[in-house]
């Protein structure tokens, strides 16, 4: 456990952003590796995957309803010196995991082929799709628990150890993809197939690495058999603050989900460009989403111990970071986004759309880092439905627009790049004033004033 009641909040920031940044990195190169040896199969190959990797940000609405509960409580927990509720809230998060991951694996595989017809150009792309989504499903399986371990290290303030798990993952895929995917020293190729395998098998290896640190090493948090017996006052907890939360990123997959609709039209080289184009976004915003993961654990600590200007400190401090970063991450993307595209494709058509789509949405990205930055403070303080709320109101503004622009006459496809900036700016906004509601409401709960 580290104590982040004490010392200076900048270096605490950067100490866990750090290794945060590497390990979320890390997880990002799964999918670079994927598409690296993925785009030399055609364009429907690419376009297959990407549309199928979509369906990550459904998983990922589960892990972090998770993930957030589990941190906020946790580092709750740790900031009163309660080290029995901390090791129960761990338990029953790893009792929740495993029930996610069960419903992940029938729900996976009983709907892929419906969800790929939803979304797909043509046949070989959707038949790409379902193929890489099934032997993809026992991966994402595996992901609950490796991010329940590492969300309860995370809330006691330790984040090192699952950096090296992730680590070790991205080692195994990076080795395995192009032995499975092209048929490297085997002469069997197993083609997008391949891509789901190499990713499962590395989560494999990852959960094992991470079983093997809590049963070898770890003190504070820990499995134990007999707290695993289901627990309705704790899972209520841990779903309460976790659940809007996980509705932002099931936001996210409804907004994907219609952007994929929308331009699916135009073809598999747009698919895949777009599809490219996202894939470079999300490493582009690893270092600020570092931060805000970091936000959570610092000042949830600081929340559960009492000490408001700290918790006061926390958010200010890590927001002129983000913002800052951000700032100059735009700045990169209008210059030159095609470098960052040419290492992936040199398909015209596909490396024209991700470019053009780097250059008009890194507008956000500033907006987008605050609006991180409030959903980290938003889980820290114990309430995550302001987050909720700020996403909703963005799939209101962005989604039926878009839907309505895509049957306008001569729709192209930067009109709902536009339509994007316009919405996470509006976002930003409310965010902001959710932000300043929150901050009052609930310091003044441990302040007793304003």
């Amino acid at each position: 456990m580290r104590d982040l009641t004490q010392g200076s909040i900048t270096k605490h920031i950067i100490a866990m952003a750090i290794p945060i940044s590497i390990g979320m990195l890390v997880q990002t190169l799964y999918f670079f590796v994927d598409l690296y040896f993925v785009a030399g199969l055609g364009d429907a190959a690419l376009a297959g995957v990407s549309s199928a990797g979509i369906l990550q940000f459904a998983v990922m609405a589960l892990t972090q309803t998770l993930s957030v509960g589990a941190v906020s409580l946790i580092s709750h927990a740790v900031g009163r010196k309660d080290q029995a509720d901390a090791n129960h809230i761990f338990n029953q998060l790893l009792l929740l995991s495993g029930l996610c991951a069960l419903v992940t694996l029938i729900g996976g595989y009983g709907l892929a082929k419906s969800y790929m017809h939803l979304l797909a150009a043509d046949t070989a792309t959707i038949n790409a799709g379902i193929s890489f989504i099934q032997y993809l499903l026992p991966g994402l399986a595996l992901q609950f628990v490796m991010t329940g371990a590492g969300s309860g290290l995370r809330g006691t303030g330790i984040v090192k150890p699952t950096m090296l798990v992730q680590l070790l993952t991205v080692l195994l895929n990076l080795i395995l993809a192009p032995v499975l995917i092209a048929g490297w020293g085997t002469g069997y190729a197993m083609g997008v197939a391949g891509a789901g395998l190499a990713t499962s098998i590395a989560c494999l290896g990852g959960t094992l690495a991470s079983l093997y640190y809590f049963k070898k090493l770890e003190t504070y948090v820990k499995l134990d058999r007999q707290q695993l017996a289901f627990d309705a006052s704790i899972c209520k907890r841990i779903l309460g603050v976790g659940l809007p939360a996980g509705g932002e990123f099931f936001f996210i997959f409804i907004f994907m989900a219609v952007l994929y609709g929308i331009i699916r039209d135009f073809g598999a080289s747009a698919q895949a460009g777009f599809g490219l184009g996202t894939r470079l976004m999300q490493a582009i915003f690893l270092p600020v989403m570092a931060i805000s993961f970091a936000i959570a654990p610092i000042a949830g600590q600081n929340f559960g111990a009492k000490l408001s200007a700290r918790v006061r400190e926390t958010v200010r401090s890590a927001t002129i970071l983000v913002c800052t970063l951000m700032a100059v991450l735009t700045l990169l993307c209008q210059i030159s986004p095609g470098w960052l595209v040419h290492f992936f494709t040199q398909d015209p058509e596909v490396s024209s759309v991700a470019s053009e789509y780097l250059r008009i949405i890194s507008w956000n990205f500033v907006a987008s880092g605050f609006i991180f930055a409030c959903s980290g403070t938003f889980q820290a303080l114990g309430n995550t439905w302001p987050s909720f709320i700020s996403m909703g109101s963005r799939v209101i503004t962005f989604a039926l627009p878009a839907l309505w622009l895509s049957h306008q006459s001569g729709f192209k496809i930067i009109h709902v790049w536009y339509l994007s900036v316009a919405t996470v700016t509006l976002q930003a906004l409310i965010s902001l004033f959710l932000l300043r509601h929150e901050m009052n409401k609930q310091l003044k709960k441990i302040t007793g004033s304003c």
